[in-house]
């Protein structure tokens, strides 16, 4: 009997510090309880309580062994547990219910989260979509800008086309692109340049409007054409040879207009799919314009380098055509004119003096006696010596040159030499006394060049001159008719 009380006493000593510990814990949480079971919680601290209160009980009954009617306290004890263990189960359902509720709201959160993360990843995708685009446009932007700096440096049709179809072709990621250029009478279209062909073949292209291949109807009907595959029989490209080893499939024209004129065809070939994004068959079209303004420019200023090479040949064909003309007033003068303005026109080269030079030296050279034609056949012609009034008037004919090609702008830079080819180095000549320096160098050389041949030809009024009797004079007058150092290197070169 008194060894199963003391075993009991063992058993509930431990109890009673689990039922400590627990009634501890119970109160140090209970500050962070929420309000909605405080009131549940505060009787489940008492009930521990009350167990800590019953445990203790029952050591001092049984350790003094003290009569008192266990079965009340332990009936006691057990209608205390079941209500703790109501507390508890209570307390664990409202636990679970604010748990399912948290899990639920995370659930939502979770869900609203997902649903913004979808959204998110959808707008990212846009903005990437969108930055590419941008980025695409802002490509398209620079090659069209880089195409409109070459048009304006740019002239020479070949290079300007070459660079073009070299900006377009990476931009469109296309195989190859051509221009066929409009001739406008014969009517066809002939290859201008290419980029990306494999073969050469495509350079025959040789196209007449009216034909049936689409690059001709391109032009035609001024829109684009687009096929989808040019090796279907069905399709009718009368260039299929041409392209034979290129294993092209897709194929665009474009019609390059400017200023309301077909100048010629932008084909693009690709050995996949033809393009058919709209926005750049937008920017295609945009090529085509800029295509069509830089041929448009290469051709006008192609045009104008012709006329203005022509009108200067008519100018300087003018000029030789008034050259001839004076010495046909004196026979024995023909081709006079010819010899000193090339022989002047050489040594001047050699000098160093620049080609522009060049052509002024040459104008003046064949107008140096243009005011010859102010004076009197009567003077001009005249066998024997002129009188001091007829040397006189003579002496005038640079000045008439000169108030005869003055109003000639384009004459203006050769007037050097029909005005001053007679003034001297010592200030003696006509018709202003320059002196030295003072008188042009294109007069200096050509004062050389005019005594030369005058002296080796025969006139009406001397026979020639020995080629070293004319070297002795010329020395002879260095100094005083010429200048000294011009009139050596003119010797040495001549």
């Amino acid at each position: 009997m008194i060894s199963t009380q003391l075993f009991s006493a063992l058993l509930v000593i431990p109890g009673s510090l689990f039922m400590l510990a627990s009634l501890v814990m119970c109160t140090r949480m209970s500050k962070g309880v929420p309000q909605v079971i405080k009131t549940k919680w505060s009787a489940m601290t008492y009930l521990i309580l009350f167990f800590m209160a019953g445990y203790i009980a029952f050591l001092i009954i049984q350790l003094l062994q003290l009569t008192f009617p266990l079965e009340l306290l332990t009936s006691t004890v057990f209608f205390a547990g079941a209500i703790f263990v109501f507390l508890v189960m209570r307390l664990t359902s409202v636990t679970i219910k604010k748990f399912k509720e948290s899990e639920n709201r995370i659930s939502e959160v979770n869900a609203t989260l997902l649903d913004k993360n979808n959204e998110l990843e959808t707008e990212i995708v846009a903005r990437r979509k969108a930055e590419d685009e941008a980025q695409v446009r802002l490509q398209h932007l620079s090659t069209l800008h880089a195409i409109d700096l070459m048009i304006t440096s740019n002239l020479d049709l070949k290079v300007t086309m070459t660079i073009f179809l070299e900006q377009i072709v990476p931009q469109l990621k296309v195989d190859a692109a051509a221009v066929l250029l409009l001739n406008s009478y014969t009517q066809t279209l002939e290859y201008g340049a290419g980029v990306g062909f494999k073969t050469t073949a495509i350079q025959q292209s040789r196209v007449r409007l009216g034909t049936d291949d689409p690059v001709a109807s391109a032009a035609l009907e001024r829109q684009l054409i687009q096929i989808d595959d040019i090796g279907d029989p069905e399709i009718t490209f009368n260039r299929a040879s041409l392209l034979a080893d290129e294993e092209f499939q897709g194929y665009v024209a474009i019609p390059l207009i400017a200023k309301g004129q077909v100048k010629g065809v932008l084909e693009i070939y690709r050995q996949g799919k033809p393009i058919t994004n709209r926005e750049r068959l937008e920017f295609l079209q945009a090529l085509g314009v800029q295509a069509a303004i830089a041929i448009d420019n290469a051709t006008l200023f192609n045009d104008l380098q012709s006329s203005n090479t022509e009108l200067v040949i008519a100018y300087d064909s003018t000029i030789e055509g008034w050259g001839h003309a004076l010495e046909l007033r004196d026979q024995e003068t023909e081709g006079h004119t010819q010899r000193v303005t090339e022989m002047t026109v050489r040594v001047a080269r050699a000098y160093g003096m620049s080609e522009k030079e060049m052509v002024h030296i040459r104008r003046g050279g064949l107008l140096h006696d243009i005011g010859k034609m102010g004076i009197p056949d009567s003077i001009l012609l005249k066998d024997g010596p002129l009188t001091p009034e007829e040397e006189k008037l003579m002496q005038k004919h640079p000045v008439y040159a000169f108030e005869m090609l003055s109003p000639i702008a384009y004459l203006r830079p050769a007037l050097d030499i029909p005005y001053c080819h007679h003034e001297k180095w010592d200030g003696s000549g006509y018709p202003r006394g320059l002196k030295g320096e003072q008188i042009p160098i294109s007069a200096r050389f050509f004062a050389l060049s005019d005594i030369w041949d005058a002296l080796i030809s025969e006139r009406r009024y001397h026979k020639a001159w020995p080629r070293e009797k004319v070297v002795q004079y010329i020395r002879s007058l260095a100094g005083t008719h010429f200048d000294p150092d011009l009139g050596e290197f003119f010797l040495a070169n001549i």
